[in-house]
């Protein structure tokens, strides 16, 4: 039977039974979250070589492991909470060694060893939990496991629409040491309206300050920009 909106709205984004009904509303259609591969592959491709040991957390249906593998990407293990999408995506991708696919709560992956990936990349997965239930714990958990799963010199890429005064404190929580490097870059269709004589190239970091904080006085030019942390994993 299918669940109509309000029942959906009634689970927590952090609960598998909630995905499980939206991706069973959805069908065999894809969703890429906040933005596609072609906006995200600059910095990609900066930061991952083609050959790194890749881990997609929340994987969804979306096609950016796809692209990714088009791409040149060798080794994608993507997981995502919801048997069903994983299901669905396993059989989508059957025919493509590079993706393998598995039903995993991203706050417990001890199914993983230590130091088993040189990148996590999370597309909305953190933003998810933090919109659900216990959202500090559940933030808390996941960011360990990443860490854990990180090689040293392993890059976290966190694409969020959460600014760093709500995201970076939960990044540099405690047993986690983090090189980080941000970047902003604007809503899939975003005009800019032109006010600004000198747009800000998006492959330029955004400074931070000492407290980890955008300067004072800092724009947006989109205020419903996207923020790309490029977290490296430091001894």
């Amino acid at each position: 039977m299918m669940m109509s909106s309000s029942q959906r709205h009634a689970y927590s984004y952090g609960d598998a039974l909630y995905w499980d009904a939206r991706y069973l509303a959805d069908g065999s259609a894809s969703f890429d979250w906040y933005q596609r591969y072609s906006a995200l592959r600059p910095f990609v491709r900066k930061y991952v070589p083609v050959s790194a040991g890749v881990l997609m957390v929340g994987c969804g249906n979306a096609v950016l492991s796809e692209d990714m593998v088009k791409d040149g990407y060798i080794d994608i293990m993507n997981i995502d909470i919801s048997s069903i999408v994983i299901e669905m995506m396993r059989t989508k991708y059957a025919h493509i060694p590079q993706l393998r696919y598995m039903q995993m709560d991203v706050r417990d992956m001890s199914f993983f060893d230590d130091e088993s990936f040189d990148c996590v990349f999370d597309k909305g997965n953190l933003d998810s939990l933090m919109c659900g239930m216990d959202a500090q714990l559940s933030a808390s958990q996941m960011l360990e496991e990443v860490n854990r799963l990180l090689r040293p010199g392993g890059i976290y890429m966190l694409i969020t629409y959460g600014d760093p005064s709500v995201r970076i404190p939960h990044l540099n929580q405690p047993g986690c040491n983090w090189k980080i490097i941000l970047y902003i870059i604007p809503r899939p269709g975003f005009q800019s309206p032109g006010r600004y004589s000198s747009p800000r190239s998006i492959m330029e970091p955004v400074p931070l300050t000492e407290s980890s904080q955008l300067p004072a006085g800092f724009v947006l030019e989109d205020p419903d920009s996207h923020y790309i942390y490029v977290c490296k994993k430091m001894h």
